[in-house]
């Protein structure tokens, strides 16, 4: 099932439609328990960014960046499979980007939408996808390995 993406600036996804954000809606305690697990790791500050993207890069694995939040819906229902894919395909990192925690960052990444999914090779953008289309993520990573074979 394809979900639309909500807008990052300054909406979220409920019952249907993107409505303003507020940041006091936000339950900062553990607000983005629901989008990391498995061998996914959050991202929260630019230097934690630039720690796993040189890990990445010593250890020769691609990266996969899920820019996101927790207001947003379909990042909330992409979750659990990018958490499964991180267990199931080691061979990449997988990182969670909090855009709230991140604002300006994200918007370095003209991330316009979440979830936005950015595959990064030595730190260079190989490939894209904006939405929480699971087939598609799927097949992204499939054929990022194959390539690599």
């Amino acid at each position: 099932m394809l979900f639309s993406c909500c807008n990052y600036l300054g909406a979220r996804f409920s019952m249907g439609l993107c409505i303003s954000k507020h940041q006091d809606d936000i339950d900062n305690s553990d607000h983005n328990a629901e989008l990391v697990g498995g061998n996914v790791t959050l991202i929260t500050t630019k230097e934690s960014w630039d720690a796993k993207l040189s890990e990445a890069n010593r250890d020769g694995k691609i990266v996969i960046a899920n820019f996101s939040a927790s207001w947003c819906g379909p990042c909330r229902v992409i979750a659990p499979l990018y958490i499964e894919l991180s267990l199931k395909y080691p061979t990449f990192m997988f990182l969670t980007v909090d855009v709230d925690e991140l604002s300006e960052f994200s918007s370095s990444w003209d991330i316009k939408a979440t979830p936005s999914f950015f595959f990064l090779k030595e730190g260079k953008q190989i490939d894209k996808l904006v939405g929480a289309n699971k087939p598609e993520l799927q097949k992204r990573i499939i054929s990022i390995l194959d390539s690599a074979k």
